[in-house]
């Protein structure tokens, strides 16, 4: 027989694992090159994942809602047609049988983590219990799991919990002085996930103080002696409890971090887009019949955003400890809002396309996005983040930077206000004018205020003078 194994892709580069939320095919179902089988999860992007061969579904080797590393097999397509039989056999090479005692591989012995695919679950709460009951223990058998780790193969202690964990986590250890040989590890190989630090957080256990300090380091959000994250709020009679999709804790996870990282500070400037708006109004019909595109405010936003970035190139850095990256790219994430959640596509090389081309870019990732077709890369290595709230009615936000960027535009709703402004007279008057709020959140460790107000005026100055042929 000729098996292909189906892995658990990489859709990130900081991505150590990924949850398979959903299989969209069955064991013998017949699969097409491309066709996609199964859905992911990860804290990068939910995404549909295509069959690497034709053939038939034989084996699948991760369940809904299990969470595994990177390169796992999930499961197994045979390609030689006929040649797959419902419930036979090991195939050809594995054995018949594992010997007594033996060790079922990884992926085998994984077991579904806590986020299952589709709905949350509910459950209705009946009575309310004692505080902190419904609180499970995050540690098991600390005492002989962290001795167990001063033996073995001679690595460093450093060496042997990096291949547990991943850099996200060994980050927040760090921060909680938590050691994690001493946590059990829910992932593949025991390795120890986000989900299972962050429970060990929220359940108020101790956590086992890394070597050479008599304690866990005090949260850097909570003053001496208080309790680092505060009491869990308990249910009460008739309350329902569901858990977090795999998204939505992602999202919790990266927003928390973001404002633990940056130093956030906000500007808001009002935009008068009554030029772009009348050229709109006169090139619509002819660009969208030329194009088959939708033409919206955003490829103009995009336009002189992209100017600005070029004249403040700080906008479009990143900070890597005490250095500062200046990114030669300018690769500008759009925020998608899901029904699911929240996705953020990235057109790279924005500086390269034309105000066509930013239109197509914009239309089909987002399109692509609410249908869970974004491959990897197009939502990685963006340099800038636009986030769109206008669309929903709100004036204006202050948003949360996009980590490792360091500012991110908010755009609030383009309407008619009556504006003062001067008359060919000289004399001040009232008139009907389209405008909006800009909003940018930047991060004051490395943007001065001053820089930002400068480019968030040139981005304003960019839009109220937009060239008649700039369409």
């Amino acid at each position: 027989m000729a098996r292909i194994d189906v892995i658990m892709p990489q859709m990130g580069e900081s991505i150590a694992e990924g949850t398979l939320s959903k299989w969209l095919k069955q064991v013998g179902d017949e699969v097409k090159r491309d066709e996609p089988i199964f859905e992911i999860s990860t804290d990068k992007v939910d995404a549909e994942i295509p069959a690497p061969s034709a053939g038939v579904l034989a084996e699948i080797m991760v369940t809904e809602g299990q969470t595994v590393a990177v390169q796992t097999v999930v499961a197994r397509i045979e390609t030689e047609k006929g040649a797959f039989v419902a419930g036979a056999g090991p195939a050809e090479g594995q054995g018949a049988a594992a010997p007594a005692g033996a060790q079922a591989p990884p992926a085998a012995r994984g077991q579904p983590s806590a986020t299952a695919a589709g709905p949350p679950p509910q459950r209705e709460v009946a009575t309310a219990g004692p505080p902190g009951a419904h609180r499970s223990a995050a540690v098991e058998g600390a005492a002989t799991r962290a001795s167990a780790t001063t033996a073995g193969n001679g690595n460093s202690f450093e060496e042997r919990v990096r291949t547990k964990s991943s850099p996200l986590v060994r980050k927040i250890a760090a921060e909680h002085g938590i050691e994690l040989a001493a946590l059990q590890g829910s992932g593949i190989a025991g390795r120890v996930t986000k989900r299972d630090i962050l429970q060990h957080l929220e359940s108020g256990a101790r956590a086992p103080a890394i070597a050479g300090g008599s304690a866990a380091r005090p949260s850097m959000h909570a003053p001496g002696g208080v309790e680092q994250h505060g009491p869990l709020p308990e249910p009460w009679p008739g309350d329902v409890v569901e858990p977090m999709s795999k998204m939505r804790a992602l999202i919790s996870d990266h927003m928390v971090a973001s404002r633990r990282t940056s130093a956030h500070v906000t500007s808001v400037f009002e935009v008068d887009f009554t030029r772009v708006a009348r050229l709109r109004a006169k090139r619509r019909a002819a660009f969208e019949d030329a194009t088959g595109q939708k033409l919206t405010y955003m490829p103009f936003i995009i336009r002189a955003l992209v100017e600005g970035l070029k004249k403040f190139p700080v906008m479009n850095s990143s900070v890597a400890g005490t250095d500062v990256i200046y990114r030669k790219q300018i690769n500008v994430g759009i925020a998608v809002a899901l029904d699911w959640g929240l996705i953020v596509p990235v057109i790279r090389n924005a500086d390269d396309l034309s105000l066509t081309g930013l239109t197509r870019a914009l239309n089909d990732l987002a399109a692509r996005a609410r249908a869970k077709k974004l491959q990897p890369h197009e939502v990685q290595n963006g340099t800038f983040t636009i986030t769109n709230p206008g669309v929903f009615g709100s004036l204006l936000g202050t948003p949360i930077i996009n980590q490792p960027q360091v500012a991110i535009m908010g755009v609030g709703a383009i309407e008619k206000r009556p504006k003062v402004v001067p008359g060919p007279d000289g004399e001040d008057t009232i008139a009907i004018r389209t405008c909006c709020y800009f909003s940018i959140s930047f991060d004051h460790r490395i943007i001065d205020g001053a820089i930002a107000d400068e480019f968030l005026a040139f981005v304003k100055r960019q839009i109220e003078t937009f060239p008649d042929d700039g369409i």
